[in-house]
């Protein structure tokens, strides 16, 4: 037993007699001085549980840091050499981890790191479930290279080389992490998300030929995935990222998955409410047409600039969506042609969806030289989009 461990379950050694043997007379001990299990005396009021939690968990880390440094063979073709990653600041915190800013091998990157709970904090189970989490989404975006997804460069797994900035970098340097911690590593996109880009433009909206490029680059991403047999499963604003020229790349792939040949083997409510197919948020079978109904959803969050259902409950919107087919209102100075695409991506019966291949054929064809975008509020007092209407 590791002595650490043996100290902090405060254990006793029977005494000895002079002449080497335990008081107790025991003739196992005999000959060579040492103490069987059998005899260690466990001292109730010196046991610290949570001491011996940590100590335990600790050593359960090395062991498994040791078995993923050591192992044998070749290493995963999407391993980065972490002595080229120098990992900066904080940009952003998500459901399944931080990111931060940083550089690999002089290029500017985004440095995703996989939250695994502190020492003795997260349970088996949770770690188990980090742990397929980061191997779905490496091994989905890993593969993949089009110009409106985000580049992935690399990831690391179950390493103690990996190191970020403190909280105070002046006092307390940089931070080692737990030996189990995982990162991946892609290109930075110094527009921040698309979410983030429509919020700055509430008031004033989006021309109307922005509002197609995005909605194409939007789309051709997305037919690329599902011509990959790949389904996103969280098609949102807050998932999408701009470069410097204003391109749109989709990103977070935590919940990616290859398509299932039989529509059954995919179910469950993955994805982000107010964006979620009414076959998922009903928990039935579905397919790659989820990704096409939060796209309807995404392409009128672009033209308006605004949050679908931003006074409803969560239940409220989720059984609205399915019981009564709730959708975002359509502006009436959207032009035809773009509330069409909006209609039929977001239709309660999914085959009647377009596939994503459809849709970049539809927005190619819009004309955007006559204008058709969203009105200001405060360059257009006579427009009545979003009044209320009569029966």
């Amino acid at each position: 037993m590791d002595s650490k461990i043996s100290d902090e379950l405060g254990l006793m050694k029977s005494p000895k007699s002079s002449d080497g043997q335990g008081a107790t007379g025991n003739s196992k001990l005999m000959g060579g001085g040492n103490i069987s299990s059998k005899d260690m005396i466990f001292r109730a009021d010196k046991i610290d549980l949570k001491s011996l939690d940590i100590q335990l968990e600790k050593h359960l880390s090395r062991v498994w840091s040791g078995h993923v440094q050591n192992r044998g063979g070749p290493k995963e073709e999407w391993e980065i050499d972490l002595s080229k990653l120098d990992i900066r600041h904080v940009i952003a915190h998500g459901t399944y981890g931080t990111v931060f800013r940083g550089t690999y091998d002089n290029q500017e990157v985004a440095v995703k790191l996989l939250d695994w709970g502190e020492d003795g904090v997260a349970t088996t189970a949770e770690t188990a479930a980090l742990r397929a989490s980061f191997q779905q989404e490496v091994a989905v975006w890993h593969m993949l290279s089009h110009p409106n997804v985000t580049n992935f460069i690399g990831a690391s797994m179950g390493t103690s080389n990996l190191k970020i900035p403190g909280k105070n970098p002046s006092v307390d340097g940089n931070v080692a992490l737990p030996p189990r911690a995982c990162c991946v590593v892609v290109e930075y996109l110094p527009g921040g998300t698309l979410k983030q880009y429509l919020i700055r433009n509430r008031r004033r909206k989006l021309a109307f030929k922005v509002v197609i490029q995005l909605a194409l680059d939007l789309s051709g991403g997305l037919s690329y995935l599902h011509s990959k047999k790949i389904v996103h499963r969280d098609v949102k604003t807050e998932n999408m990222l701009l470069d410097a020229n204003r391109t749109l790349k989709i990103a977070d792939f935590g919940v990616a998955r290859v398509e299932a040949q039989n529509p059954r083997d995919m179910t469950g409510e993955t994805g982000t409410l107010g964006y979620m197919a009414p076959e998922v948020l009903d928990g039935k079978p579905y397919n790659r047409r989820c990704d096409v109904y939060s796209f309807g959803i995404c392409l009128w969050e672009i033209y308006c600039c605004d949050m679908p259902y931003p006074d409803l409950s969560f239940v409220d919107v989720s059984s609205a969506v399915v019981r009564q087919n709730l959708r975002p209102e359509i502006p009436r100075c959207c032009p035809t042609s773009l509330a069409n695409i909006m209609k039929r991506c977001w239709d309660g019966n999914a085959m009647k969806r377009p596939e994503m291949e459809e849709v970049v054929r539809m927005l190619e064809a819009i004309d955007t030289s006559k204008g058709g975008g969203m009105i200001p509020d405060d360059q257009a007092p006579g427009c009545f989009c979003f009044a209320p209407r009569g029966p």
